[in-house]
């Protein structure tokens, strides 16, 4: 059993090759067809698995064809990850597309939303309390 931080570099390592590997060398017309990013790799602890989650930028037909482009791609990406990363034994790669930035952005957008909603009301409120005050100031008058 590797230790955390082995697992760790064994992750980040891989994680640079498949970046490097998805920029230069896949020559698949797939995987190019959305923006393309690795965001994380979890590496199992006996480094034999390795999940490279990926973000795709782009419609849904493109996040299929750039799924199905990397998995026609993974023997090899791995035999690659195996002649650029000294390991005994080159770890089994399973591609996962990451949804969390697409959650993220929309998350983004709901807060932008509820902050300009909240800025009219905020000036409603204030041109109300405005009127309010100069019928205070007429009154006292």
């Amino acid at each position: 059993m590797a230790t955390n931080r082995r697992v760790s570099r064994v992750a980040e390592l891989i994680r640079r090759e498949v970046s490097q590997m998805l920029l230069t060398d896949i020559k698949d017309d797939r995987v190019g067809a959305g923006m393309v990013s690795v965001t994380d790799v979890d590496v199992s602890g006996d480094l034999q698995h390795a999940k490279i989650y990926i973000s795709i930028y782009g419609t849904d037909e493109a996040k299929a064809e750039t799924m199905a482009g990397l998995k026609s791609a993974t023997g090899y990406v791995r035999r690659e990850i195996g002649a650029r990363v000294r390991l005994r034994r080159t770890p089994e790669l399973i591609f996962i597309e990451d949804l969390s930035i697409e959650r993220g952005t929309k998350l983004l957008s709901l807060l932008n939303q509820l902050d300009i909603s909240d800025s009219d009301s905020d000036s409603d409120s204030d041109s109300d309390s405005d009127s309010d005050e100069k019928k205070e100031n007429s009154s006292d008058s």
